[in-house]
């Protein structure tokens, strides 16, 4: 069973290709002391990370299986678990096809058959079916843009072994500057799909949405002046990325 610890944080350059920079922040993460570092689905990044390092897990938010080849993750993960065995936790999702739980049931075979087992992956999980998937064939599920009721729910849904490991925006500033922090990822996390589907789930109307009630911010983002930093340039007003691993009793935060 894979151990993301209480409180992880997820790379502020998920996209960039300059190792250094990677190498850099994971190194920076590490030695602040957070229990995972969450990198986006980029396996030559995501090694890097990894190598830059020495103790620290890394984990994928999230290899897209529906554009990154099994083969791919195999590869890395057989590399990686040379010299630095148990660090790459594979976090997979994007199945956006007519038939997403057979897209992943067949990519999770192919790590099956290559040694990946379940509880060295861990899934992107929202709905009820993907959530059941996440507990049958990953160590657990992490959801994001998703309220305390939810992860209350979503929590009596896996086995008390099972990880849940929460995304959460965070945004030490009154609710103003976080709304305006906010409204750019969020204007096109919520015309995504999945997300959207799912936060009418939870409740929230259409209006919520569209115009980032204070209903939507206060249910899914974490923000207040009491959280500023003491350090000054520090406490800006751009979302910081926390992700929160709820296990089988008191949650844990990744950021």
């Amino acid at each position: 069973m894979i151990s993301l610890g209480p409180i992880g944080l997820a790379s502020s350059y998920p996209d960039t290709d300059d190792a250094a920079i990677v190498a850099d922040e994971a190194q920076r993460i590490e030695s602040l002391g957070f229990s995972t570092l969450w990198r986006s689905g980029n396996l030559a990044m995501l090694d890097t990370s990894v190598r830059a390092t020495t103790h620290i897990p890394v984990a994928t938010g999230i290899i897209p299986v529906d554009s990154v080849p099994a083969a791919d993750v195999i590869a890395t993960y057989r590399s990686l678990q040379t010299d630095h065995a148990g660090r790459f936790i594979v976090g997979l999702g994007g199945a956006h096809g007519a038939r997403p739980l057979k897209t992943l049931n067949a990519y999770l075979d192919a790590l099956d058959d290559a040694g990946i087992t379940a509880d060295s992956r861990i899934l992107a999980a929202l709905g009820t079916n993907m959530l059941a998937l996440a507990r049958d064939r990953a160590s657990g599920a992490y959801p994001f843009l998703v309220t305390p009721s939810y992860v209350a729910d979503a929590r009596a849904a896996l086995d008390a072994d099972k990880a849940l490991a929460v995304l959460l925006m965070v945004m030490p500033t009154e609710r103003e500057a976080a709304r305006q922090a906010a409204a750019t990822p969020l204007g096109f996390l919520t015309k995504v799909g999945g997300y959207r589907r799912n936060l009418l789930r939870q409740g929230f109307s259409e209006s919520d949405i569209e115009d980032l009630s204070d209903r939507l911010m206060d249910g899914i983002t974490a923000w207040a002046h009491s959280m500023r930093s003491r350090r000054a340039s520090r406490s800006t007003a751009r979302p910081v990325p926390i992700r929160w691993c709820c296990g089988s009793s008191a949650p844990t935060l990744i950021g």
